[in-house]
């Protein structure tokens, strides 16, 4: 089992930056792979980014040159650092670990172990 707690979501007016962070524990070798996903209301949870224990990223083609996914494998911590955010990047914001392939696919949301959480809003 493995256990993922996220904070850093909050409001932040259109253009502003935010930064997620996930801690890992329990059994993490057991996933080689650690990103977020989101899920916006009336809308299907979806890929956002991907890091491999090797630190291969890879990212959605909506994020891509805003976001960055980085982690620290001593602290078992993966940040998120959202930039310019838009309207349409308002959701929530769930992190992940899963095992084999960390690359983010267009309609692919499956994940071994979820967080609870976290809301991100942008406002115009």
């Amino acid at each position: 089992q493995v256990q993922l707690v996220e904070s850093g979501g909050g409001s932040v007016q259109a253009g502003g930056s935010l930064k997620l962070s996930c801690v890992a524990s329990g059994n993490t070798d057991s996933s080689d792979c650690m990103g977020w996903f989101r899920q916006a209301p009336g809308k299907e949870r979806e890929g956002v980014a991907g890091i491999a224990t090797n630190g291969f990223t890879s990212y959605a083609d909506s994020v891509k040159g805003r976001f960055t996914l980085s982690k620290d494998s001593a602290k078992n911590t993966v940040y998120l650092q959202m930039n310019s955010l838009i309207p349409e990047d308002t959701a929530m914001y769930y992190c992940a670990a899963w095992a084999l392939d960390c690359t983010v696919v267009p309609g692919w949301a499956s994940a071994d172990y979820w967080g609870q959480g976290t809301q991100v809003t942008v406002s115009s």
